[in-house]
């Protein structure tokens, strides 16, 4: 069982934590070949201990530092956290455990951590969540569970994050959704599901969230899209739709985004799919030379037939000098 440790130098020391102090509070940084001692200033609000390579942390680690804001555990390699290691920092509201080998959540982890606002999972190896995972949870504005190997998503996962502005699920696994997936949040703003396995867009998925700007889909298996996918999101100024399996889409799908009614500020992208350039892209021709500003990688974004149009940009088949 490994101890977090603190030692307190006087002067720049490479065996040792950097400890800086405000106003506010501690700020303590832990980082090879620092060594690591048992106590942290009771005033600490900022503590990073990350790449030490550590495999579990005792229940009681947190205990006497009950101000702490932030907690950076990030490229270690803690495989289990105990149920009771944040009920002594309740005035939390930053998590980072990026980069460790975590393959569940505790029931009960977040019990006392409704102050927490930003919460960073990427990159472990979680393959599933609890129904009642995220219980006590109330301010979280931030989630990002990117990097995993979630294959299925619990229903009601988002049912108590009603001020969440940004979910990251990108680089997982999943090739459906749940109906009620984005059931919960009020106002989120930043969706990514790029990197999985999902097949299929289905009607009224992101219907809930009409305060959506930035959509990330890409490097998918999308080969379809329903034509009410996109409708409500007059917000959306990125979306990215590239690398999927996508030849056509359906009329009306695009009609609710960019141009004629608004710009779409940060662009679109879909390069990458095999568009089959007939009569049923009519729809996306249209939009497109509406809103070709705003479109990246207009060169890679090609007809794969018919074979009199193979390899032309999609660009050029819709009329575009």
């Amino acid at each position: 069982m490994f101890l977090l440790l603190l030692f307190v130098a006087s002067c720049p020391n490479p065996d040792a934590c950097l400890v800086t102090q405000s106003g506010n509070g501690s700020s303590v940084s832990c980082h090879p070949p620092a060594r690591l001692l048992r106590h942290f200033p009771a005033d600490t609000v900022h503590l990073a201990v990350e790449f030490f390579n550590l495999t579990q942390l005792p229940a009681n680690a947190l205990q006497g530092i009950s101000q702490l804001q932030e907690l950076h555990l990030s490229s270690n390699r803690l495989e289990n956290l105990s149920a009771e290691f944040l009920l002594p920092v309740p005035q939390l509201k930053v998590l980072d455990l990026t980069r460790n080998a975590l393959t569940q959540l505790p029931p009960g982890l977040f019990q006392a951590s409704a102050a927490l606002h930003t919460l960073v999972l990427k990159e472990n190896r979680l393959e599933a969540l609890a129904t009642a995972w995220s219980c006590g949870l109330k301010a979280l504005g931030h989630l990002d569970l990117s990097g995993n190997r979630l294959r299925t998503l619990p229903p009601g996962l988002l049912a108590n994050f009603t001020d969440l502005r940004v979910l990251d699920l990108g680089n997982n696994q999943l090739e459906t959704l749940p109906p009620d997936f984005l059931k919960g949040p009020l106002q989120l703003e930043r969706l990514h599901l790029e990197g999985n396995r999902l097949q299929a867009l289905g009607e009224g998925l992101l219907a809930p969230q009409p305060a959506l700007r930035s959509l990330f889909l890409g490097h998918n298996q999308l080969s379809a899209v329903a034509a009410g996918a996109f409708r409500g999101l007059r917000q959306l100024d990125m979306l990215d739709l590239s690398n999927n399996s996508l030849s056509s889409t359906p009329g009306g799908l695009w009609t609710p985004l960019g141009r004629p009614a608004r710009d779409m500020e940060d662009g679109f992208d879909i390069s990458g799919n095999p568009w089959i350039c007939d009569q049923k892209l009519d729809g996306l021709y249209a939009w497109l030379l509406a809103n070709k500003d705003k479109m990246f990688f207009r060169n890679d974004t090609r007809c794969a037939g018919p074979e009199a149009l193979k390899g032309q940009t999609l660009l050029a088949a819709a009329g575009s000098p």
